[in-house]
């Protein structure tokens, strides 16, 4: 079926006022009336592809970008970075489906695009190294970090049934909390490969400053465009125009496009699987994290899309919605990817485009599994230099950053709130400046404190349900001053 505007789907319940959510729906300005195609109509062929395509404009260097951070990250060989970059495109084609087509209580069935988190990208990278340095080959190291991610999914899988209950705990403070911790975190990370790569000869190099500042710029300005297009492929334009001006210079190698296969083939656990207790304990308070995110992302799609945001069909969807993330986490570790999430950058491909049909991820799906199955995709992403990576993270991460300083921020601050966010951040961001100072500890204890993205999410949580709350304070009312006193 095919309809419009003049054809709204009946509404018998409340569209307003989320019980979850990370983004406040209130400032999603599209009405159910401005949508061209509602959730379950069916645009022709043609429109379907273009709202798919502008769909992948705004996400894929956003699906590519996390196993390729975490790849430099366990300074893997182009080989291996490449792979992995190709099973995250595949996979988040293949979750994408799950999540937009709804398969028995597995998905949201709202239009969704699954991508790989960002949120794990310093965990996984620290839990790693660590592994590395007790002698771990790097086929051991992936193995366990995969079975690991594996085994933690089944967290939010557990929290996707009590959905009520875990919105008691994951207050907006602490998933401010940790989100500004992640963007924090993660900066790092981004200014190193800007200026170049750490332990790059030419680290800090005006070259690779220059290439990183421009692809910055590039960015800012197609960010602050009228052109909606233009916003929502903001990172894509910036790396584009980035990495060509790096070929000028002669840092853009393609050499590793030459020889490739005409297919990558997936293999399950092709590194085979194995288990870090030191890693699972911050990998599931993520994922306890991921699943609160992802209830925000589907609110605000629900939004967008004219759809619920109360009572039995919204919180079905919600369920559905987290369940799906965790589901979709275990495919995406069983084929040798990171964890699976709901992107919310794509509710402004909806808002641009109009359409809301959840029929337009049948189009995006076997695009990003083609692409998976295309292995010189992934070299491609593998070729980006350093500094044109580094250039766009940075505006990526700081965004991240401000997101979470957002979310801590649209809540009045009572004492109990200042408390929370103030030694939750203190702690998270002395853990990620002064690693050294918990050395001492046992190592099960130095999985949790030695991350600051869990450390800073665990204490949020538990001084959240300790601290009292706030209680009101009678005043006296005011008395007029006695003359005679004076």
């Amino acid at each position: 079926m095919t309809a419009g505007r003049d054809t709204p789907p009946p509404r018998a319940e409340k569209r307003a006022g989320p019980p979850i959510a990370n983004e406040d729906p209130s400032n999603l300005s599209v009405a159910a009336s401005d949508l061209i195609y509602r959730l379950d109509d069916r645009p022709d062929a043609l429109r379907s592809l273009l709202a798919a395509l502008q769909h992948l404009m705004a996400s894929v260097f956003g699906i590519a970008i996390v196993p390729l951070l975490i790849a430099r990250g366990l300074q893997l060989d182009a080989t291996e970075s490449a792979y992995l970059v190709s099973m995250a495109l595949m996979v988040s084609g293949v979750a994408t489906f799950i999540q937009s087509r709804r398969i028995g209580p597995v998905g949201s069935g709202l239009l969704c695009l699954q991508g790989t988190s960002f949120t794990f990208v310093a965990t996984i990278v620290a839990g790693g190294l660590a592994m590395r340095a007790a002698g771990s080959s790097d086929e051991a190291m992936l193995a366990a970090i995969f079975g690991t991610c594996l085994a933690g999914c089944l967290v939010e899988i557990g929290l996707s049934q009590i959905v009520p209950l875990i919105r008691r705990i994951i207050t907006r403070t602490v998933t401010g909390v940790v989100v500004t911790v992640i963007g924090l975190s993660l900066i790092e990370v981004g200014f190193s490969s800007l200026a170049g790569g750490s332990g790059a000869a030419d680290f800090g190099s005006l070259t690779n400053l220059a290439i990183g500042g421009i692809t910055m710029a590039i960015i800012i300005a197609a960010f602050i465009q009228r052109r909606p297009l233009v916003r929502i492929s903001a990172i894509l334009i910036g790396i584009l125009i980035g990495s060509s001006l790096a070929a000028l210079t002669g840092l853009l190698d393609l050499s590793s496009l030459a020889g490739q296969p005409a297919v990558t083939m997936p293999v399950p656990l092709k590194y085979g699987i194995d288990f870090s207790i030191e890693l699972f304990v911050p990998i599931a308070i993520l994922y306890l994290v991921t699943a609160i995110e992802a209830a925000g992302d589907l609110t605000a799609t629900s939004v967008i899309a004219g759809e619920p945001v109360a009572g039995p069909t919204y919180l079905k969807r919600i369920r559905g919605g987290i369940l799906g993330d965790g589901v979709n986490s275990a495919i995406a570790a069983i084929f040798n990817s990171f964890p699976s999430t709901t992107f919310g950058q794509n509710n402004g491909v909806i808002q641009l485009t109009g359409i809301a049909s959840r029929h337009i991820a049948l189009f995006i799906a076997p695009i990003l599994v083609l692409l998976g199955l295309l292995p010189f995709v992934g070299a491609l992403f593998v070729a980006i230099p350093q500094p044109v990576i580094g250039g766009a993270m940075v505006v990526l991460f700081g965004s991240i950053a401000v997101a979470g300083i957002r979310l801590l921020s649209s809540e009045p601050f009572t004492r109990k709130r200042v408390l929370v966010a103030a030694v939750s951040l203190g702690l998270g961001l002395g853990s990620a400046l002064v690693p050294d100072a918990f050395q001492e500890l046992p190592a099960i204890v130095r999985s949790v404190t030695g991350s600051p993205i869990a450390l800073s999410g665990l204490t949020a949580i538990l001084l959240t349900l300790i601290l009292p709350e706030p209680t009101a304070v009678a005043r006296e009312p005011a008395r007029e001053a006695d003359p005679g006193s004076l």
